[in-house]
C-alpha cells in the first residue's frame, strides 16, 4: 500500500442549516490503494463526513483536500471523475431507461471513446452478474439489485476513489459476496476503497483500516483485528463484532494457547486445528 495521501482532513467541522453540528474537528488522512471501513451508530456523522470526499458538502471550518485539491475551490461534478460516490439509496442515483444504459452513463459524460464505454459496460456486467438485467428498466428490479447496480454504473468511471455508502443494506449472502468481490476487484485494480457501514461481517471480512466516529468525531482508528478488541469504544458505540469474533474472543479468555481474536469462520477453524494437532 502507497503512503500517498489521496484525501486528508485538517480540522473539519461541519454544521447543517439547522444548527446541528454533525462533524467536530475532524483530523484525517486516508492513503492511495486503503480499503477503509467507517462505522459507528446512527447520527455519528458517518455520512455527512464522506460526502466531504467529492464535494457534495463543504466544510464549515476547516477544509479537505483530495489528491491535493481542495474541495471548496472545484465542483462537484470536477470532483466526481476523480471521486465516484454510491448513494445509500439507489433511486437518488438511477436515471436511464436500461441497466446497460445506466452503465455507460458516465463513461459517456467521460467522453471516452465507444470501444472503452462498451469494454467497461460488459466488464461491469460481468462482475456484478447483470447479464439477465441488461436491457431491463433499473427502477423495475428489486432494490437489492437497484444497489448493484448503482455500484457498477460508478465502477464504469474508473474513479481513483470510490465511496459506498451502506453498501450490502438489504443484501442476501449473494449480494454480499458481490460487494466484497467488487470492492477487492477495485482494490486490485488500484482505487482506494471507503465505506460507510452497520455491517460488521464485511468490515470483518473487507477492509484493511476501521475508523469508528461517535457524535462527529474519530474516536478509534486501526485494523479490524485492533478495533473488534477494543471492549470501551465497542460499548461506548453500541457495535457488536462478528458472532465469530465474539466466540473467538470468549474462548481466548479461558483458552490461553488460543490467539487473541478470529476475524472470519475459516480463520478460527484453522486457530482450532493448530489448538487440537498441539493437544
Amino acid at each position: 500500500m502507497s503512503r500517498e495521501v489521496v484525501i486528508k482532513c485538517e480540522d473539519v467541522w461541519f454544521t447543517y442549516p439547522a444548527g446541528v453540528v454533525a462533524l467536530k474537528g475532524i483530523n484525517l488522512e486516508i492513503y492511495r490503494g486503503e480499503i477503509v471501513a467507517i462505522i459507528g451508530q446512527n447520527g455519528s456523522g458517518k455520512t455527512t463526513l464522506v460526502k466531504h470526499f467529492n464535494g457534495l458538502l463543504k466544510p464549515t471550518r476547516g477544509r479537505v483536500l483530495v489528491l491535493g485539491v481542495d474541495t471548496r475551490t472545484k465542483p462537484v461534478y470536477e470532483l466526481a471523475r476523480h471521486v465516484g460516490y454510491v448513494f445509500q439509496n439507489p433511486i437518488h442515483q438511477l436515471c436511464c431507461r436500461t441497466v446497460e444504459d445506466e452503465l455507460a452513463f458516465g463513461p459517456r459524460n467521460l467522453k471516452l471513446p465507444p470501444d472503452e464505454i462498451r469494454r467497461r459496460v460488459e466488464e461491469a456486467i460481468e462482475l456484478f452478474n447483470l447479464h439477465e438485467y441488461r436491457n431491463v428498466h433499473p427502477y423495475r428490479l428489486p432494490y437489492p439489485l437497484k444497489k448493484i447496480v448503482a455500484i457498477a454504473s460508478v465502477y464504469t468511471m474508473k474513479p481513483q476513489i470510490m465511496v459506498l455508502d451502506e453498501p450490502t443494506t438489504g443484501q442476501d449472502h449473494r449480494g454480499l459476496r458481490m460487494v466484497q468481490e467488487a470492492i477487492r476487484k477495485m482494490h486490485r485494480e488500484g482505487m482506494t476503497v471507503v465505506f460507510v457501514t452497520h455491517d460488521m461481517r464485511l468490515v470483518a471480512e473487507t477492509a484493511q483500516r476501521v475508523l469508528v466516529m461517535h457524535d462527529g468525531r474519530i474516536i478509534a482508528d486501526g485494523s479490524p483485528r485492533e478495533v473488534f478488541q477494543m471492549d470501551e469504544i465497542l460499548k461506548k458505540t453500541n457495535i457488536h463484532p462478528p458472532q465469530i469474533t465474539e466466540f473467538s474472543k470468549t474462548l481466548s479468555r479461558v483458552v490461553k494457547e488460543h490467539p487473541p481474536i478470529a476475524l472470519t469462520v475459516d480463520e478460527e477453524v484453522e486457530y482450532l486445528r493448530k489448538l487440537l494437532t498441539r493437544a
